[in-house]
């Protein structure tokens, strides 16, 4: 006698949420390092003009280059995903981060702080389309707007301990270089994990849970679309066009705010540095509760409209220099909260509007447009600082946030009329 499915597999619960959890958690550490070494460098650029005698200007590049090679790294990476499997390529990534660092402990002058920032780019590059192939393939479907939320919460966390990380071990050592020393060994150890539990981040293989593949009859009857078709869909370049608005406004805060804060609130470096950490912690924060948002949300660019536009207010008003200093201080941090809000939906977004099959392509086609915007905003917002443009460094942000809104909700629209177009043919 045949004994029914369900008590087959009901015993593999508990195994499956294991499992999702350990994928996730490992990814969000890979992640959150990735997002340390974004900062590896602008924190120690007080440090650096005073041992140098290099502008902002100048340190800027160090940004752009980063994020070019990370840009174009990204792009390219999404293909070597899809054809070679994502682990094996997370593994190089936190190599070179180890090589940046050891580099940068080490540098003498520009050039060696060029050559760090170019493979911190390269390791850089390939994350967004290896997590988020890894996450799709390897966590179970009712999980994985909480992995999106967890991603993006762990992405917060790294750019929020970076500053307090690098600053606070040149504080406590004087010296720079030990701190960059200690960001290459953090990577090393980081790597390390990875490798011992490889086995949960296999994108090859099909986990208890998550959806799998199955064989489709009249597929020999599809012809099989060219891998690069997926960049004539204009859903693909409005996200693009989504993140470098955003990221421009990031890089604003993250690499310049200190500065411009110290310069027009008259408070002390230590003080403004808290900046870019109660950014950073306030969009965690914001992740957390944006996980629980993706489920139960279906227009989802109204969630990210909304939650946009009211940091693009708070940093405006921070640009006006109306505020007690404290206070400017801690409404900059909340601003936070409203870009980690959207950050699930903006995750999910992607999702919806990609095409089957090409999801390393896509998210690092996409996601390139967030190294593209670090690359461009960085000396823009460089050569305000040295020109005393203090309050645009606000302003830039604040609009720049109200621009990466119009990208978000013409999304929304295509993808809302494409589900309504399947849901009358069905």
């Amino acid at each position: 006698m045949n004994r029914p499915a369900s008590t087959t597999s009901s015993p593999a619960a508990p195994d499956t949420l294991r499992s999702d959890a350990r994928t996730i958690g490992l990814i969000g550490l890979a992640h959150g390092s990735s997002h340390f070494f974004h900062l590896l460098l602008p924190p120690l650029f007080p440090w650096l003009i005073k041992d140098f005698g290099y502008s902002y200007a100048e340190l800027s590049v160090l940004v752009s280059l980063f994020f070019v090679v990370s840009g174009t790294g990204q792009a390219l990476a999404g293909f070597a995903v899809d054809r070679f499997g994502a682990r094996p390529i997370l593994f190089s990534a936190l190599g070179s981060f180890v090589v940046a660092g050891l580099i940068a402990s080490t540098a003498q002058g520009y050039a060696m702080l060029l050559a760090a920032a170019f493979f911190a780019g390269l390791g850089n590059a390939p994350f967004h389309p290896v997590d988020f192939t890894i996450l799709n393939k390897r966590v179970s479907q009712q999980r994985i707007g909480h992995a999106f939320s967890v991603h993006g919460l762990s992405g917060n966390i790294g750019w929020a301990l970076a500053p307090v990380f690098m600053a606070g071990i040149t504080s406590a050592t004087g010296s720079w270089r030990t701190a960059c020393f200690c960001g290459a060994l953090w990577a090393a150890v980081v790597l390390a994990i990875m490798v011992l539990n490889r086995d949960a981040l296999d994108d090859r293989a099909q986990t208890a849970g998550a959806p799998a593949a199955r064989p489709d009859s009249h597929a020999a009857a599809v012809p099989r679309e060219h891998p690069m078709a997926f960049m004539k869909l204009p859903s693909v370049w409005l996200c693009f066009s989504f993140f470098f608005w955003s990221t421009c406004a990031l890089s604003a805060i993250q690499s310049f705010a200190s500065p411009a804060m110290q310069a027009m609130y008259g408070l002390p470096l230590s003080v403004t540095a808290l900046i870019v950490t109660g950014y950073m912690l306030c969009g965690a924060a914001g992740m957390l509760v944006g996980g629980f948002l993706v489920g139960r949300v279906q227009r989802l660019e109204k969630v990210i409209s909304i939650c946009m536009m009211g940091s693009g207010i708070l940093l405006f008003i921070v640009g006006t220099g109306w505020l007690p200093g404290m206070a400017a201080v801690a409404v900059a941090s909340i601003a936070g909260l409203g870009t980690g809000l959207a950050g699930p939906s903006r995750d999910m977004l992607i999702k919806r509007a990609a095409p089957p099959g090409a999801t390393g392509r896509v998210y690092g086609t996409v996601y390139s447009g967030l190294d593209l915007g670090f690359c461009l905003a960085a000396p823009v917002f460089g050569w305000m600082l040295d020109h005393q443009m203090h309050n645009s460094v606000f302003y830039g942000s604040a609009i720049a946030l109200v621009l990466s809104v119009v990208s978000a909700v013409i999304v929304g629209d295509g993808v809302s009329k494409k589900s309504r177009a399947a849901l009358a043919a069905g």
